[in-house]
């Protein structure tokens, strides 16, 4: 296999990869192939569909339950053209960082797409490139050659633009970034070593947090040591591990409110960890003060103190608004989008591994495609769950509680010993 069809592979595989480790919690989602083994045509993932509203999936009589499965996902579904040409052309072609994307959107109305890129947009890229590389007659060397220019100033602009504009609405550095990662040499190398661990700790001592710089001296890629250091050996002196105590609990509790809640943020998506686990004296790293707050106590604090249950109203809700968003595959779905007044005790994570396990309680869904896993969900969801009542009441902002009463848990859901499966880490164990 040539370098450039191993780096297409990596390219192709780096969606799921992505997806099961990585700074932002995420799930191992299938990638479904396309049909009959031919590439997916180029097609702009959307950004802008809204999913339905808890209150009317609630109060609209249920689609018909009539299964196609033999039916194939249609690539050819038109998706959202560009809504203003000069943003769609600004974002291919001029390189902004954050700040600068993050004041457009305020001056400008810039709309942008960010996050893990989609099954779909891996395709594009890799179609995008190999047909950089055939138009030109370049051989695999050169391409890598363009991807891994080392003197920044001489990227190749008309490369980076070009296959940019496959995938409608990504900047440019976001490209950028994302395909030097997916062909990067040195990913995916496995486990750290505890020999590698010294040499990255000294390695910042002598380098600083210069991480293209200390990925040249420990051999690993810049982002996985960044990820290292803050993640695990940072203050590691000071970390603990184990169950959290319920001191512990309402300090972080306190500590998020106060920068989110008391100063108009969201409570899930507005937060910095690594701010958070330096106002805890850095007894708890930045992941595990994720972990904590969006795997359990986010969804207490927004029901009044009372650790809520998912229910088959949940579930319910979940899967048509999934089917509403019209996406081609799951990987196209932003979860932060699912919440709504109504309904917005889950996090967007909690939503993703609720998605996940419903999606894998189906036999053979590994070869499935994401509409045909859809057709499957929409029958066995295809009438809403009467509330069922509890001895125990509770006050909930959700849609699940039309009588105010405690539901039940979804029977999909339950594992040995009654354990229900809780929204967790997919990137690392957790130390809770």
């Amino acid at each position: 296999m040539s370098k450039i069809a191993s780096a297409f592979k990596a390219l192709g595989d780096v969606a799921a990869t992505a997806n099961a480790s990585g700074e932002n919690p995420s799930l191992p989602d299938f990638v479904p192939p396309a049909p009959n083994g031919t590439d997916i045509p180029l097609r702009p993932a959307s950004v802008v569909d809204v999913p339905s509203t808890s209150k009317s999936n609630l109060s609209t009589a249920p689609k018909s339950t009539k299964s196609s499965h033999k039916r194939v996902l249609d690539m050819n579904l038109p998706g959202p053209s560009p809504s203003n040409l000069e943003h769609a052309h600004m974002l291919a072609n001029k390189w902004m960082n954050a700040s600068k994307l993050a004041e457009l959107v305020k001056t400008e109305g810039l709309v942008y797409k960010k996050g893990k890129f989609s099954a779909i947009e891996e395709q594009q890229l890799r179609t995008a490139i190999e047909t950089f590389k055939a138009t030109r007659g370049l051989t695999d060397d050169q391409i890598l050659e363009i991807i891994f220019q080392r003197n920044e100033k001489g990227k190749d602009n008309t490369f980076w633009s070009e296959i940019t504009t496959a995938v409608p609405q990504r900047p440019i550095i976001a490209v950028y970034h994302h395909v030097r990662r997916a062909f990067h040499p040195k990913k995916q190398q496995g486990k750290w070593t505890p020999e590698e661990d010294i040499l990255l700790k000294q390695a910042v001592i002598d380098l600083g947090q210069q991480w293209e710089k200390v990925s040249e001296r420990v051999g690993r890629m810049s982002s996985d040591c960044r990820d290292r250091y803050r993640n695990h050996i940072a203050n590691r002196e000071l970390r603990v591990t184990g169950p959290w105590s319920k001191e512990e609990e309402d300090e972080l509790i306190r500590i998020v409110t106060e920068m989110t809640i008391q100063q108009g943020k969201d409570l899930d998506n507005d937060v910095f960890w690594g701010i958070v686990s330096d106002r805890m004296g850095n007894r708890r790293g930045r992941q595990q003060c994720r972990i904590k707050w969006t795997d359990s106590l986010s969804k207490t604090v927004k029901n009044e103190g009372q650790k809520p249950r998912w229910s088959p109203q949940d579930a319910y809700i979940l899967v048509h608004k999934v089917d509403s968003l019209k996406v081609r595959d799951d990987t196209e779905i932003d979860w932060k989008t699912l919440p709504d007044p109504d309904w917005n005790l889950w996090s967007a994570h909690s939503l993703q591994r609720r998605w996940l396990t419903m999606k894998r309680s189906i036999k053979g869904y590994e070869d499935m495609t994401h509409q045909e896993i859809m057709d499957i969900l929409r029958v066995k969801k295809a009438h809403l769950p009467p509330a069922v009542a509890s001895i125990r009441r509770r006050k909930v902002t959700s849609a699940a509680s039309v009588d105010d009463l405690e539901s039940v848990i979804d029977p999909d859901l339950v594992k040995d010993n009654g354990n229900i499966l809780e929204a967790g880490p997919s990137e690392a164990v957790s130390t809770m």
